[in-house]
């Protein structure tokens, strides 16, 4: 009974993967012919199924961006970046997205090591830089095992840096993929999707507005209180707005 419960399951997969699949290659024909509608509603219904991949996110991104939709275009090319960091093709469409938004928003500056950092942990996403730590971990052990099998003098200190080198790659890879998967899981970023929001100095209506956010921004949220969320641009910037409207990345 067991075994034919898992056959059953394992066809089930097959089948709905493969009926994805389909509908992959039916959105991208719609694309093709311009009916951008017809291809957002193929590639929603794959999402809605439960699976979700950089390619699937991306093609969505363009597709809103040809019918004018900038925020959903914006939310749909950083989820894309959250499952390929180093896609220079997505960051290219997410900067032409975010030119049509009407905030201009300058990040605050960093010190050359903080961009560094930040730069090489967006390279991989957090599986490739745990997968490439596991390579060089591999590499250290066999490494180090032919310097300790290994006669020549020569052959011995050579094999002993590299296997040494090897180990400090893969602390690094290590490093950079659990700061990936800070930066995707641990910040709360979302993207507002109401034409407007007013962002004030405390949780209550009456409050000062301090400033006006518009649709297709980027903000990170610190902290919620009811239907209330406090919010931080990339300019230093922050302040209180009613959540409805943001939807989190």
């Amino acid at each position: 009974m067991k075994k034919i419960i898992c056959l059953l399951f394992i066809a089930m997969s097959l089948f709905a993967f493969s009926q994805n699949e389909q509908k992959f290659d039916q959105g991208k024909v719609h694309y093709k012919e311009s009916n951008y509608e017809a291809a957002i509603s193929s590639w929603e219904s794959i999402l809605e199924s439960g699976e979700h991949s950089a390619a699937l996110y991306f093609n969505l991104g363009n597709a809103y961006y040809r019918i004018d939709q900038i925020a959903p275009s914006i939310y749909y090319y950083e989820k894309a970046l959250q499952l390929a960091p180093g896609d220079s093709e997505i960051k290219n469409n997410l900067a032409f997205a975010q030119n049509q938004t009407i905030d201009i928003i300058e990040p605050l500056p960093k010190n050359l090591f903080s961009s560094w950092i930040e730069r090489t942990t967006q390279l991989f996403s957090f599986n490739n830089w745990a997968k490439t730590a596991v390579v060089f971990i591999i590499g250290f052990v066999l490494l180090f095992l032919l310097y300790y099998f290994s006669v020549a003098a020569m052959k011995k200190r050579l094999f002993f840096i590299s296997s040494f080198l090897s180990l400090f790659l893969s602390l690094g890879c290590v490093f950079f993929a659990f700061n990936n998967y800070a930066q995707v899981n641990d910040a709360k970023t979302a993207i507002l999707f109401a034409s407007s929001s007013q962002v004030r100095s405390e949780p209550l209506e009456r409050a000062d507005i301090s400033f006006v956010i518009h649709e297709g921004t980027k903000v990170k949220i610190i902290s919620e209180e009811e239907e209330w969320v406090r919010i931080k641009l990339a300019d230093g910037k922050d302040g209180w707005m009613i959540k409805t409207g943001l939807k989190q990345l």
